[in-house]
Order: C-alpha cells, then sequence, then structure tokens
C-alpha cells in the first residue's frame, strides 16, 4: 500500500484541477506582480564624485562634464549639425520640420556600425528626497532630467525606461542628518546616475530647446541596465 501512488476518482478530478490551476495562478501573480517600478529601495551611497566609477562595470564611460559629453558625441556623431541652417526661420518657418526631421534620419543612418554605439555609458539625472515611508523606511525620490551646455548644443541624456517609484534607504546616521535637514525645509538632493548602452535605432534625437530660441538639443536614449543614487560628498580638500 506505501508504495502505491494514490490517483483520485473520476468525480474528484474536476476538483483537483481547478485546485492545481488556482495554485498555478497564484504563483504565477506572485513572481510577476514586483514589477520594476516596485523594485524596492535602494541604498543611498555617499561617495565623491571622483570615486563613482567604483559603483559602475569596469569600462564604463563616466559621461557627466562637458567635456567627456563632447568627446562622447564627437566618437559617435562625428560633427555637430549646422543648427542655424536647421532651424531657418525658426518653428513656424517653411521648411523646419522636414529639415529636422532629415537630419534625424541621416544621423540614424551615419552611425550604423560604430562601434561607439555598443559603448556602456553613465550619465546623471538630478533627484531630491522627499517623503519618508515608515514602514519600508525609505525616502521617495522626485527626479528629473539634466541638462548640459556644450559646444554641440544642450545635451540631455534621455533613458529609454525609469523606475517611476524611485525609494532609498539610508543607513541610521544618514537618516538622521536627512531629517534634520527636511525639517528645517532645506531640499537635499542627490545623483541619479544611470548605466546602460545606447539603444539601436534612434541613438540619438535632435531638436530645438524648448527654453532657449535656435539652441539645439541633443538626447542620446539609453536603454538603463543599473541605477544608483548618491548623495555626494564635498572633496576632502574642501572641507574645514
Amino acid at each position: 500500500m506505501s508504495g502505491r501512488l494514490a490517483v483520485p476518482s473520476p468525480s474528484k478530478l474536476p476538483r483537483v484541477l481547478a485546485s492545481f490551476l488556482l495554485l498555478c495562478t497564484c504563483f504565477l501573480l506572485s513572481g510577476t506582480s514586483r514589477s520594476e517600478d516596485d523594485s524596492g529601495p535602494r541604498p543611498l551611497w555617499t561617495i565623491v564624485l571622483a570615486e563613482l566609477d567604483q559603483l559602475l562595470p569596469s569600462g564604463t564611460h563616466i559621461l557627466i562634464d562637458r567635456e567627456a559629453i563632447g568627446s562622447f558625441l564627437s566618437a559617435l556623431e562625428g560633427t555637430p549639425p549646422d543648427w542655424r541652417t536647421v532651424y531657418g526661420r525658426g518653428h513656424h518657418g517653411p521648411g523646419h520640420d522636414e529639415r529636422l526631421f532629415n537630419l534625424n534620419r541621416e544621423r540614424d543612418a551615419a552611425r550604423e556600425g560604430n562601434p561607439t554605439l555598443t559603448w556602456r555609458v553613465a550619465f546623471v539625472w538630478t533627484g531630491e528626497l522627499s517623503h519618508f515611508d515608515a514602514d519600508s523606511q525609505s525616502y521617495s525620490v522626485a527626479v528629473g532630467p539634466e541638462f548640459t551646455q556644450t559646444s554641440w548644443g544642450v545635451v540631455r541624456f534621455k533613458p529609454e525606461d525609469l523606475p517611476s517609484n524611485l525609494r532609498v534607504k539610508p543607513d541610521k546616521q544618514l537618516v538622521d542628518r536627512i531629517d534634520r535637514s527636511l525639517r528645517r525645509h532645506e531640499p537635499v538632493q542627490v545623483l541619479i546616475v544611470m548605466v546602460g548602452t545606447l539603444i539601436p535605432n534612434e541613438s540619438v534625437i535632435y531638436d530645438f530647446s524648448h527654453e532657449e530660441e535656435g539652441v539645439g538639443l541633443i538626447m542620446p536614449v539609453v536603454k538603463v541596465e543599473q541605477v544608483e543614487v548618491i548623495l555626494v560628498k564635498p572633496p576632502q580638500s574642501s572641507v574645514q
């Protein structure tokens, strides 16, 4: 008897099957309900920018300052666009939209096969800590893009995907410091470091700034693989 497999009778099979399907459904839901937008709190790093490479994969190109961004664009795109010709007489001038469309299509075709497309790059957005969630012991992070003025125009890196519910969980000592600042209504600013590679198609989008007439806007589009949140420490030499 102990070596025989118990098989449900035919009358019990529908109930057994239903229970099995319900169990499978619950398992699948539990495995898929935790999306990228609910990835849980991340650590809040406190480092100087010179140490940023310690958090990143080996060989990552750090594109934060204007010189590094300009060198990256030169390797990827060759030369800047003739923004004055593309702009013409402005957004409402004849041929403006067509010239901008052609610029993007020509650049997409020209960069095909460029090895720079495979570079792993790191760029930053700005953030600010806000609401503290007692259950998860973490802070919400309000995030916004960083605009960098370069010889190519204004550069704004564009993540293809970004967690919409970004939260950080500092250590206890840092929590006390953050709470003091927030109680004084002082902003607690952080850097959002994103790492990834350019998307294969339309890796760079060319447009014009909505803030300043005639100024070119360049948006490299990155498929994000890693996100780190940093409370930047001042260089040791500047600490009194």
